[in-house]
């Protein structure tokens, strides 16, 4: 198994199934709700782990009743949590509304996450280094700046925030959404969006269109990936086991373009299962999709 170490969030999700996002003023009948494990980092590192790579997390909880539902996930996935500190601060949360579409809004509250400084101990050099935007960017920098040089450092620049230049300069690859790219970019076709943001960046950058595929500009070269044609039950997480997978098929020694397609397989497997099923989305029932597709 190959290193992979998470930088990030670690939240207890409110996730409220509703018929579309009320207005402003305005109060909705719900249909159900869910109260789940969450935080991009969180997310990306159970993915990672359900991908087959060793993955270690880094992160801040509260000492209250949510931080035992967000460590307990961490263990059951067997994610290395010795680098996760207990603050004296609430754990933090998000709470989401879910559209019968599969689309979903949220509202993040950092809590705990805020104290995160990017520190961590000295241990197994890790292959992949994956950060995203919910942790102080000062965290992500001087994480960063302490890895070893042959460790790729994904970045999931997911809320959009500015990217500090000492960042720029350190990420191998940029994950972003259309409105993470337009918000870093400015608005635009999507390719030439791409292609501007690698030129921020001294690596690649992965541009995820939902059901319009995904982008990768890599060395200047552009390539499209088509989307998988699937049912969506919720979109909601597929970001991040769009990243965690990627960040796990990379520590293994793919290639960034074999490392997107799998990463979309994983993606178009988890939103299309129901949610209590979504733990059955590992790296070999990904293989196996991936070879039908390919008539295997």
């Amino acid at each position: 198994m190959s290193r992979v170490i998470v930088l990030g969030a670690l939240h207890y999700d409110v996730v409220v199934d509703a018929p579309r996002l009320p207005d402003v003023d305005e109060t909705l009948p719900g249909s159900g709700v869910d109260y789940r494990f969450g935080g991009k980092g969180g997310n990306q590192a159970v993915a990672a782990a359900r991908m087959g790579a060793d993955v270690a997390m880094a992160g801040r909880v509260g000492r209250d009743a949510a931080a035992g539902v967000i460590l307990g996930v961490l263990d059951a996935a067997g994610v290395d949590r010795s680098e996760v500190a207990e603050v004296d601060a609430a754990s933090g949360m998000s709470v989401a509304i879910s559209l019968p579409s599969g689309e979903y809004g949220a509202v993040i509250v950092s809590g705990a996450n805020g104290e995160n400084d990017g520190r961590v101990a000295d241990g197994p050099p890790p292959r992949v280094a994956l950060i995203q935007n919910e942790i102080p960017e000062a965290a992500n920098v001087a994480f960063a700046a302490g890895l070893d040089g042959g460790c790729r450092v994904v970045l999931n620049a997911a809320p959009a925030r500015d990217l500090a230049p000492e960042l720029a300069a350190r990420v191998d690859v940029l994950i972003v959404n259309r409105i993470e790219a337009e918000a870093l970019s400015g608005a635009g076709d999507p390719e030439a969006t791409a292609v501007r943001l690698e030129r921020a960046v001294r690596g690649a950058v992965v541009l995820t269109l939902g059901a319009g595929g995904a982008i990768l500009v890599e060395d200047g070269a552009v390539s499209h990936h088509p989307a998988h044609h699937i049912e969506p039950v919720s979109a909601h997480g597929a970001g991040d086991m769009f990243t965690g997978a990627l960040a796990a098929r990379l520590a293994e020694g793919d290639s960034l373009s074999d490392a997107v397609v799998f990463a979309q397989a994983a993606a178009a497997m988890f939103v299309s299962s129901p949610v209590a099923e979504r733990g059955a989305v590992t790296k070999d029932a990904v293989a196996v999709f991936l070879a039908a597709l390919n008539g295997g």
